[in-house]
């Protein structure tokens, strides 16, 4: 693995056709769950492949056994049910959790577990653990059963926090805790700091947030307290103009930022030129030790052929600027 400007990804890749079909199928009752799973399982490699080719550090292993980020969680824990489908964004939907009880592990203690234990087993990269945070968890439902979203979040914050430990008892270096809705309430950022203390408390392995598209200018600096090791921020999608925010005050020391240099909403390829230009504005502002590279969100939106593309890209201009710096 490199010393310098380590590369990663976030989370998510896009599902390839065959597991598309694999699916479709299984909701259809054609096939069964053991054979939808060696469709995941296959997928999964296809996706280590890709960042082994790619030279990428640290791993993801691309979410295959995941329809979205928080329905998925809410279809195993207890005290869930779920709607209709409501839209996210574009033409895309999902079906909404509903907290109808208290919400609780139930049988799914270390759900996230055997998808990593797999994914780690094809590298001898390290592999990000995957977690949905509690703010997000409850941003991104209907809650039907608790008094305030205080109270939800709380106890949101314990189950996601003994996913984490459970994988960390698994072996993972590194456990990422998306939560993108914290930028889209400032008002409740103190409220997710709290959570995400409960969350990452006790834990030795790397902790990394995903925060994407929201209104930083007012969660900043305040967004420096979250209790995590990386803060993982979008740029590439507005142009870098993240950059001229974050310019605005001393980055913390403590910290970690895992820059996003490309754009996971457009079908536009980047170009190298322009991503080793947002690198090296980063390098003004982020310590050289302290800066990651990765794209801007999860791939699954765009196509395998995409989200290929924008990796290579990507690898590429951090390359360059290793070797035009003289870095290892």
């Amino acid at each position: 693995m490199a010393k310098h400007l380590l590369t990663t990804s976030v989370g998510s890749f896009p599902k390839p056709g065959k597991l598309i079909t694999a699916r479709s199928q299984f909701r259809r009752g054609q096939i069964s769950l053991e054979q939808l799973q060696q469709a995941e399982e296959e997928a999964t490699r296809q996706v280590i492949a890709l960042q082994e080719e790619l030279g990428i550090d640290i791993f993801v292993h691309g979410e295959m056994e995941r329809g979205d980020m928080v329905a998925y969680f809410a279809e195993n824990w207890q005290g869930f049910s779920e709607s209709l489908p409501v839209r996210s964004y574009g033409n895309r939907y999902y079906r909404k959790p509903i907290v109808e009880n208290v919400v609780a592990l139930g049988d799914a203690v270390g759900l996230t577990v055997k998808s990593w234990q797999k994914a780690s087993q094809m590298t001898n990269k390290p592999v990000k653990g995957m977690l949905t945070g509690p703010y997000t968890i409850c941003d991104w439902s209907f809650n039907a059963y608790y008094p305030d979203r205080r109270s939800l979040v709380m106890d949101l914050a314990h189950l996601v926090h003994e996913e984490a430990v459970a994988l960390e008892k698994a072996g993972a270096q590194y456990i990422q805790i998306d939560e993108p809705a914290i930028s889209t309430r400032p008002e409740e950022l103190d409220l997710a700091i709290e959570a995400m203390a409960i969350v990452t408390k006790g834990l030795n392995a790397k902790t990394i947030s995903h925060i994407c598209y929201g209104d930083f200018e007012t969660i900043l600096p305040g967004l420096f307290d979250l209790p995590v090791d990386q803060l993982d921020l979008e740029a590439a999608n507005q142009h870098f103009a993240l950059l001229d925010l974050l310019g605005r005050y001393r980055w913390p020391k403590s910290k970690e930022l895992a820059l996003g240099v490309v754009d996971v909403h457009t079908h536009r390829i980047e170009s190298v030129d322009e991503v080793k230009a947002g690198i090296r504005r980063a390098l003004e502002i982020v310590p050289l030790d302290n800066l990651l590279i990765d794209p801007d969100c999860g791939l699954k939106t765009r196509t395998w052929e995409e989200a290929e593309q924008k990796l290579r890209v990507m690898a590429q201009a951090v390359q360059e600027v290793r070797e035009e710096d003289g870095l290892q």
